[in-house]
């Protein structure tokens, strides 16, 4: 594992869920949130820069994700409910207000945490996933849609459970392939397999997708509200999965967005093909008046 520094695993209780997420060092409150198909570990590569630049870094297994709880059917991963754990959590955890920073399906549930509970979020980091507004228009072009093809197989009841489990998790394991050389060596990817493994989370992880395709586009649009928090986009710009162009949040939905870093050599695995960068980046806007 790339981190030093003394990890500190606990369970929180939130918004009726129990969250297991890992702990360290001392000072004002970073909540990092991974996406799809990670759990905590997607951060081992910040957790050593923040809590030396001075922060407490708190990375939880978002509900159905590895050792948090996983409750059953597609509408316990409605975003709403995702975005109140990390409510929950950043008040269980002392705090009243933290710097969130979310990757792919963690950088979802964190414009929508933004959008819910603003008094929660001092500033907010977004990495590789477009604000919703934005996602949906990607959703109306070809482009996009044949790189989302997976999100609407994703719709299919137990096959794509019975696809991963029969082929030893090969779409998980492919999804990484895009990443830098080296970014995944073999033994986090072991680490990444015991997550997949637990009960009930292939069907927990993916029902994200399924609850996500829940709503039409006119309800989606409907629950957008502005994201007042000093915002930060940064960008892997070899993305496979999004394309570039809706990097940046729309201006009206995000009118203090500071700045959207685009890293040209990094793909949507952006913090672990450059994490010297993307913590430089994190830290310095967190440090920032």
């Amino acid at each position: 594992m790339a981190t030093k520094a003394e990890l500190r695993e606990g369970y929180g209780d939130t918004n009726g869920v129990r969250l297991h997420y890992v702990e360290a060092g001392e000072g004002p409150l970073v909540v990092l949130l991974h996406g799809f198909p990670e759990f905590w570990y997607s951060w081992r590569n910040q957790i050593d820069p923040l809590t030396e630049a001075g922060f407490r870094v708190v990375a939880p297994d978002m509900r159905g994700y590895n050792l948090s709880d996983k409750p059953p059917g597609v509408k316990a991963y409605d975003t709403d409910l995702l975005a109140a754990d990390i409510a929950g959590l950043i008040r269980e955890r002392g705090a009243e207000r933290a710097f969130l920073v979310g990757h792919d399906w963690g950088a979802g549930v964190a414009w929508v945490t933004a959008m819910n509970h603003p008094d929660v979020v001092e500033k907010l980091a977004i990495l590789n996933v477009p604000h919703p507004r934005r996602m949906l228009e990607g959703l109306r072009t070809f482009r996009q849609l044949r790189k989302s093809w997976y999100m609407f197989f994703f719709q299919i009841p137990w096959l794509p459970e019975r696809s991963e489990r029969l082929g030893r998790h090969r779409f998980f394991r492919q999804a990484f392939e895009d990443a830098k050389p080296g970014a995944f060596p073999k033994e986090d990817v072991d680490r990444y397999v015991e997550a997949w493994e637990q009960p009930g989370a292939l069907t927990a992880t993916i029902n994200y997708y399924r609850a996500a395709f829940r709503d039409t586009p006119r309800q989606v649009e409907a629950r957008i509200k502005p994201v007042n928090a000093p915002t930060r986009v940064i960008w892997g710009e070899k993305d496979r999965y999004i394309g570039r162009e809706l990097a940046d949040p729309p201006r009206a939905d995000v009118p203090n967005l500071d700045q959207v870093f685009r890293l040209p050599n990094a793909s949507h695995w952006v913090q672990h093909d450059e994490p010297e960068r993307v913590s430089e980046l994190l830290i310095e806007f967190f440090t920032q008046p």
